[in-house]
C-alpha cells in the first residue's frame, strides 16, 4: 500500500486499573522503538470521562501526543459506542500503526474495530519490528496451537493492527520533565447500546501478576493433573512468587488465562518449551527447567536443567521448602 497520508503510531490508552495493569506503557515504549524507525510520533488514544491525569502520565512514559476524547458518555466502556468513536478518529487522522493490549478488553474490542475498519489484526503478538526495506510492521504470533510462530505483515490495508500480551515489552521510567501535545478532537458520540450497564462493581478475587512477581512458577501439560498442578500454589507461595501456566495447561482448565506466560520466568515444570513458550522468556534472569525428556527445547535456553518426572521433582521440592518454615 503506497497511501503516505497514513502516518503515525497510535497506542489504545487503557488506563482503568492504570498502576496494576501497565500493558499501554509497555507498548508505548515499544511504540516509540519502532517510531524512531519509521520517522514519525507515538500518539495514545484515550477515551473516557474527566481522564486528563491519564493522559499527562502517558506523556511522562514517552507519548509525543495524547488524543483525548473527553465524555460523559464514555465514562464505562460500552463496545459498540467505542468502536463508533474509534473507526471515526482512524478515518479522520489515519494513523499507519494501531497497538493495543491483549487483554481481555483489548480482545473484544479491537476484533470489532478491526471489521469496522476493513483491515488485518494479528493477536497476541510476541514481538514487533519494522521490516528494512518496505516499512511494513512485522507482526510475530503464536499459530497452529502454539507450535509456530508466524510472521504477519498487513501490505494493503491500514492501519496495521496488533495486540499484545501484557509483560512481553519493557516501559520507560517515569519522566517528570517530558513534554508532548494533548489534543482534544471532536467527535460526535453515538451512544446505542444493545447491552446496558446497570451497575458495577470492582472484582474482590486477586489476579495473577506474572510480570511484576520476582519468581514466576510455570506448569505445563507434562504435570499430568489438575491436582499436580494446583501444588504450584504452594511451591509459589513458599517462594513468595506467583504461578504462571502454558497455553495446553489453561486449555486443560487448571488454571485460568490471566495466568498465562508473559515475559519472565524463574522454574518451569513439565513444560516442553514451544516456540512461543521459550520467546516469552528468554527476558529472565534465571531459568531453571525440569522435564523428563533430555531433548526438550527448553533446556536450550535454561541456566539449569533438571532431567527427570516434573510431579515428583515438585514433590521434593515442596518437602524442602516446607522443612525451611
Amino acid at each position: 500500500m503506497n497511501d503516505r497520508s497514513y502516518k503515525g503510531i497510535w497506542v489504545f490508552g487503557d488506563y482503568r486499573n492504570y498502576f496494576q495493569n501497565r500493558v499501554t506503557l509497555q507498548l508505548i515504549a515499544k511504540g516509540k522503538d519502532l517510531a524512531r524507525k519509521l520517522n514519525t510520533e507515538v500518539t495514545v488514544l484515550l477515551l473516557g470521562d474527566h481522564v486528563h491525569q491519564y493522559a499527562m502520565e502517558y506523556v511522562a512514559h514517552g507519548a509525543d501526543v495524547v488524543m483525548v476524547v473527553d465524555h460523559g458518555e464514555l465514562r464505562n466502556y460500552q463496545v459498540e459506542t467505542y468502536t463508533s468513536v474509534v473507526a471515526k478518529l482512524v478515518a479522520d487522522y489515519r494513523p499507519e500503526i494501531f497497538l493495543a493490549g491483549a487483554t481481555p478488553f483489548g480482545r473484544e474490542f479491537f476484533p470489532r474495530l478491526a471489521k469496522r475498519l476493513c483491515t488485518g489484526l494479528s493477536a497476541d503478538c510476541v514481538a514487533l519490528e519494522i521490516h528494512h526495506e518496505t516499512g511494513l510492521l512485522i507482526q510475530t504470533s503464536p499459530s497452529f496451537g502454539g507450535e509456530l510462530l508466524a510472521e504477519v505483515v498487513t501490505p494493503h490495508h491500514r492501519p496495521q493492527m496488533a495486540t499484545v500480551h501484557p509483560g512481553v515489552f519493557e516501559e520507560q521510567p517515569h519522566n517528570f520533565s517530558a513534554v508532548g501535545r494533548i489534543i482534544y478532537p471532536q467527535v460526535e458520540i453515538e451512544s446505542d447500546e444493545r447491552v446496558q450497564i446497570l451497575r458495577s462493581r470492582a472484582e474482590q478475587k486477586g489476579k495473577a501478576r506474572l510480570e511484576d512477581a520476582p519468581v514466576v512458577v510455570v506448569g505445563g501439560r507434562g504435570l499430568g493433573s489438575r491436582e499436580q498442578f494446583a501444588k504450584l500454589f504452594e511451591l509459589a507461595e513458599l517462594l513468595g512468587g506467583e504461578v504462571g501456566a502454558t497455553r495446553p495447561a489453561i486449555r486443560a482448565g487448571w488454571a485460568g488465562d490471566e495466568r498465562l506466560l508473559g515475559q519472565t520466568v524463574l522454574i518451569t515444570m513439565g513444560t516442553s518449551g514451544a516456540l512461543q513458550f521459550t520467546t516469552g522468556i528468554q527476558g529472565a534472569e534465571t531459568i531453571i527447567a525440569v522435564n523428563r525428556d533430555p531433548n526438550a527445547p527448553v533446556f536450550k535456553i535454561a541456566d539449569l536443567g533438571l532431567v527427570g518426572d516434573a510431579k515428583s521433582i515438585l514433590s521434593l521440592l515442596l518437602e524442602k521448602l516446607r522443612k525451611r518454615l
